[in-house]
Protein backbone atom coordinates (compact mmCIF):
# COMPACT_ATOMS: atom_id res chain seq x y z
CA UNK A 1 0.00 0.00 0.00
CA UNK A 2 2.84 2.38 0.81
CA UNK A 3 4.44 1.73 -2.60
CA UNK A 4 1.14 2.47 -4.35
CA UNK A 5 0.85 5.79 -2.50
CA UNK A 6 4.40 6.72 -3.51
CA UNK A 7 3.64 5.97 -7.15
CA UNK A 8 0.35 7.90 -6.98
CA UNK A 9 2.15 10.86 -5.41
CA UNK A 10 4.74 10.95 -8.19
CA UNK A 11 2.03 10.68 -10.85
CA UNK A 12 0.12 13.62 -9.36
CA UNK A 13 3.27 15.71 -8.92
CA UNK A 14 4.34 15.00 -12.52
CA UNK A 15 0.94 16.04 -13.83
CA UNK A 16 1.33 19.48 -12.25
CA UNK A 17 5.00 20.40 -11.95
CA UNK A 18 7.09 17.85 -13.79
CA UNK A 19 10.65 19.00 -13.18
CA UNK A 20 10.05 20.88 -9.92
CA UNK A 21 8.15 18.25 -7.91
CA UNK A 22 7.63 15.00 -9.80
CA UNK A 23 11.12 14.01 -10.88
CA UNK A 24 12.90 15.07 -7.66
CA UNK A 25 10.34 13.17 -5.60
CA UNK A 26 10.76 10.02 -7.68
CA UNK A 27 14.56 10.01 -7.80
CA UNK A 28 15.70 11.66 -4.57
CA UNK A 29 12.87 11.18 -2.11
CA UNK A 30 11.49 7.75 -3.08
CA UNK A 31 14.69 6.38 -4.74
CA UNK A 32 12.91 4.68 -7.65
CA UNK A 33 15.02 2.90 -10.29
CA UNK A 34 15.23 4.15 -13.89
CA UNK A 35 12.42 2.02 -15.33
CA UNK A 36 10.00 2.91 -12.55
CA UNK A 37 10.89 6.62 -12.76
CA UNK A 38 10.43 6.63 -16.52
CA UNK A 39 7.09 4.80 -16.49
CA UNK A 40 5.57 6.66 -13.53
CA UNK A 41 6.73 10.13 -14.61
CA UNK A 42 5.59 9.57 -18.20
CA UNK A 43 2.17 8.37 -17.01
CA UNK A 44 1.84 11.49 -14.87
CA UNK A 45 3.16 13.94 -17.46
CA UNK A 46 1.29 12.54 -20.45
CA UNK A 47 -1.90 11.98 -18.45
CA UNK A 48 -1.70 15.54 -17.17
CA UNK A 49 -1.12 16.85 -20.69
CA UNK A 50 -4.18 15.00 -22.03
CA UNK A 51 -6.35 16.12 -19.12
CA UNK A 52 -5.28 19.76 -19.26
CA UNK A 53 -5.55 20.04 -23.07
CA UNK A 54 -9.19 18.95 -22.93
CA UNK A 55 -9.86 21.08 -19.85
CA UNK A 56 -8.31 24.11 -21.56
CA UNK A 57 -10.40 23.52 -24.68
CA UNK A 58 -13.61 23.44 -22.67
CA UNK A 59 -12.60 26.53 -20.64
CA UNK A 60 -11.74 28.48 -23.79
CA UNK A 61 -15.03 27.44 -25.40
CA UNK A 62 -16.94 28.48 -22.28
CA UNK A 63 -15.10 31.82 -22.12
CA UNK A 64 -15.87 32.62 -25.77
CA UNK A 65 -19.58 31.84 -25.26
CA UNK A 66 -19.65 33.91 -22.07
CA UNK A 67 -17.83 36.80 -23.71
CA UNK A 68 -20.24 36.91 -26.66
CA UNK A 69 -23.29 36.80 -24.38
CA UNK A 70 -22.01 39.34 -21.88
CA UNK A 71 -20.46 41.88 -24.21
CA UNK A 72 -22.71 42.61 -27.15
CA UNK A 73 -20.56 45.41 -28.54
CA UNK A 74 -17.59 44.24 -30.53
CA UNK A 75 -14.52 46.21 -29.55
CA UNK A 76 -11.54 46.66 -31.77
CA UNK A 77 -8.64 44.57 -30.40
CA UNK A 78 -5.84 46.50 -28.72
CA UNK A 79 -2.29 45.36 -29.25
CA UNK A 80 -0.49 45.93 -26.00
CA UNK A 81 3.15 45.27 -25.21
CA UNK A 82 2.37 41.91 -23.59
CA UNK A 83 0.16 40.81 -26.51
CA UNK A 84 2.96 41.60 -28.95
CA UNK A 85 5.46 39.66 -26.81
CA UNK A 86 3.19 36.58 -26.68
CA UNK A 87 2.67 36.64 -30.45
CA UNK A 88 6.42 37.10 -31.04
CA UNK A 89 7.23 34.07 -28.85
CA UNK A 90 4.53 32.02 -30.57
CA UNK A 91 5.83 32.92 -34.02
CA UNK A 92 9.49 32.39 -33.13
CA UNK A 93 9.32 29.11 -31.20
CA UNK A 94 5.96 27.60 -32.15
CA UNK A 95 4.40 24.53 -30.62
CA UNK A 96 7.79 22.86 -30.26
CA UNK A 97 9.05 25.64 -28.01
CA UNK A 98 5.92 25.57 -25.88
CA UNK A 99 6.16 21.79 -25.54
CA UNK A 100 9.85 21.93 -24.58
CA UNK A 101 9.36 24.72 -22.04
CA UNK A 102 6.25 23.18 -20.45
CA UNK A 103 7.84 20.36 -18.42
CA UNK A 104 11.02 22.30 -17.63
CA UNK A 105 10.20 25.94 -16.87
CA UNK A 106 6.44 26.36 -17.12
CA UNK A 107 4.11 23.66 -15.90
CA UNK A 108 2.13 20.97 -17.67
CA UNK A 109 -1.23 22.80 -17.21
CA UNK A 110 0.17 26.11 -18.50
CA UNK A 111 1.89 24.44 -21.46
CA UNK A 112 -1.31 22.59 -22.34
CA UNK A 113 -3.32 25.80 -22.09
CA UNK A 114 -0.92 27.74 -24.32
CA UNK A 115 -0.76 24.89 -26.82
CA UNK A 116 -4.54 24.65 -26.98
CA UNK A 117 -4.92 28.42 -27.15
CA UNK A 118 -2.62 28.87 -30.13
CA UNK A 119 -2.89 25.49 -31.88
CA UNK A 120 -6.38 23.99 -31.94
CA UNK A 121 -5.41 20.47 -33.04
CA UNK A 122 -5.48 18.54 -29.78
CA UNK A 123 -3.71 15.44 -31.07
CA UNK A 124 -0.75 17.50 -32.24
CA UNK A 125 -0.44 19.34 -28.91
CA UNK A 126 -0.67 16.08 -26.95
CA UNK A 127 1.87 14.35 -29.21
CA UNK A 128 4.43 17.16 -28.90
CA UNK A 129 4.01 17.37 -25.15
CA UNK A 130 4.24 13.58 -24.78
CA UNK A 131 7.53 13.39 -26.66
CA UNK A 132 9.06 16.20 -24.64
CA UNK A 133 7.83 14.67 -21.36
CA UNK A 134 9.52 11.37 -22.23
CA UNK A 135 12.77 13.05 -23.27
CA UNK A 136 12.75 15.30 -20.20
CA UNK A 137 12.15 12.30 -17.96
CA UNK A 138 15.29 10.57 -19.23
CA UNK A 139 17.42 13.73 -19.04
CA UNK A 140 16.30 14.69 -15.54
CA UNK A 141 16.75 11.16 -14.22
CA UNK A 142 20.40 11.14 -15.23
CA UNK A 143 20.96 14.68 -13.93
CA UNK A 144 19.47 13.78 -10.56
CA UNK A 145 21.27 10.43 -10.52
CA UNK A 146 24.69 11.92 -11.31
CA UNK A 147 24.35 14.76 -8.82
CA UNK A 148 22.52 12.78 -6.14
CA UNK A 149 25.10 13.39 -3.40
CA UNK A 150 25.19 17.16 -3.94
CA UNK A 151 21.40 17.42 -4.16
CA UNK A 152 20.93 15.20 -1.11
CA UNK A 153 23.16 17.43 0.99
CA UNK A 154 21.48 20.56 -0.33
CA UNK A 155 17.89 19.38 0.10
CA UNK A 156 18.07 17.38 3.34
Amino acid sequence: MAEFLKILTVILFCSFFFSKLGMPAAVILFKFNFIKVFIVSCIGGIGGAIFYVYLSASLLKWWNNYKHKKFTQVKKPHFTKSNRRIIRIKNRFGLTGIAILAPIILSIPLGAFLGERFYKKKSKVIAYMSVTVMATSVVFYFIYYLFYDQLKGWLF
